[in-house]
């Protein structure tokens, strides 16, 4: 039957939020909400991680694809479609960013192994007998030890760690100043990053078979202090890019940095692979162990000239404040 344009004009616009009481305050909240998503989703393009709450917000670049969604329900519960349409383009955007860490790599891990654990030890705090234990059951190769003070080298001889590992190159000072490399395979110490502001010592490590590989122990600056976001950049940029020569090479360490941060991914970029990432773990949070803030990613393996991860896990050290990592490297005659 059809209706006069009196009876249509009479019925209610249920699709103009706005009209309804307090409809208008809804849109205008939603929208502020988007505009502060799109703010937060564009940190990691535009990169603008240059101060510690800039670095803080693109820390959390994966729980902005959570918020996104939920931005996206609200403007469809709403009707609010220019607001729907900006938060579904910025959402999409950071799942292209976002899912390749969560999907496996499809070329196969080949050659020698080398098995390396990463652990911080948060001011020397960790349970020395636990590292040890892990590298004995994993038949680590080479250990990255971060914030290693000169009483935390005392307790891991203690715990037997130099009779397991024989060739060290450490810089042990206090509170998290000290660095260092530990090694099942002869070491010969090298210079391949300039002084930072704590140590980041390297070393080659003389396989028994194929090629010799490069290491780096990695520990830039934690850049949430009033006046450390800078300092943090610059050691990360003084990490040393992929050999030209493509000799193999392992940077290891407590980054500070997720794969949103645009030193990361510069260096990253230039033709190392991320462990994680690569067998499908990149959200894996390393960061804090005791989940009393919002878990990141901030451990890593990197890798270049031939050496892929062929597996990688997390483990839980007792007295640390990071969850280690271990990754089963394959370096390439």
């Amino acid at each position: 039957m059809t209706r006069t344009a009196h009876e249509v004009a009479d019925e209610p616009v249920d699709d103009d939020i706005a009209r309804k009481p307090g409809g208008g305050c809804m849109t205008a909240l939603l929208s502020l909400l988007t505009l502060g998503f799109l703010g937060w989703a564009a940190l990691p393009i535009v990169e603008l991680d240059v101060e510690r709450y800039a670095v803080a917000l693109t820390a959390l670049t994966p729980y902005a694809v959570v918020a996104g969604a939920v931005l996206v329900l609200l403007g469809l519960m709403l009707r609010r479609w220019l607001n729907v349409l900006f938060a579904l383009l910025a959402t999409a955007a950071l799942i292209y960013t976002v899912v390749p860490r969560v999907l496996p790599d499809q070329v196969a891990a080949e050659g020698e192994p080398l098995r390396v654990l990463s652990v911080n030890t948060y001011f020397g705090a960790a349970d020395a007998a636990k590292i040890v234990e892990e590298v004995r059951g994993r038949r680590v190769d080479v250990l990255s030890l971060q914030e290693l003070t000169p009483e935390m080298v005392a307790e891991l001889d203690r715990a037997g760690l130099f009779a397991e590992l024989p060739n060290r190159v450490v810089q042990p000072g206090p509170k998290a100043d000290g660095t260092g490399i530990v090694s099942r395979y002869p070491l010969r110490e090298l210079a391949l990053v300039p002084p930072t502001t704590l140590a980041q010592p390297s070393a080659l490590v003389d396989m028994p078979v194929g090629r010799d590989v490069e290491f780096v122990a990695v520990h830039p600056l934690y850049p949430m202090g009033a006046d450390t976001a800078t300092v943090w950049a610059r050691d990360l940029v003084a990490l040393p890019e992929p050999s030209l020569t493509g000799q193999p090479r392992v940077m290891a360490g407590d980054f500070n940095a997720t794969l949103d941060h645009t030193r990361l991914k510069d260096l990253i970029g230039r033709g190392y692979l991320d462990a994680a990432a690569a067998v499908g773990a990149g959200l894996t949070p390393t960061w804090p162990a005791d989940w009393t803030a919002p878990p990141v990613t901030i451990d890593h393996v990197l890798s270049s000239g031939g050496v892929r991860a062929e597996d990688y896990e997390v483990i839980d050290i007792p007295g640390s404040d990071h969850r280690a990592v271990f990754t089963t490297l394959r370096v390439a005659g």
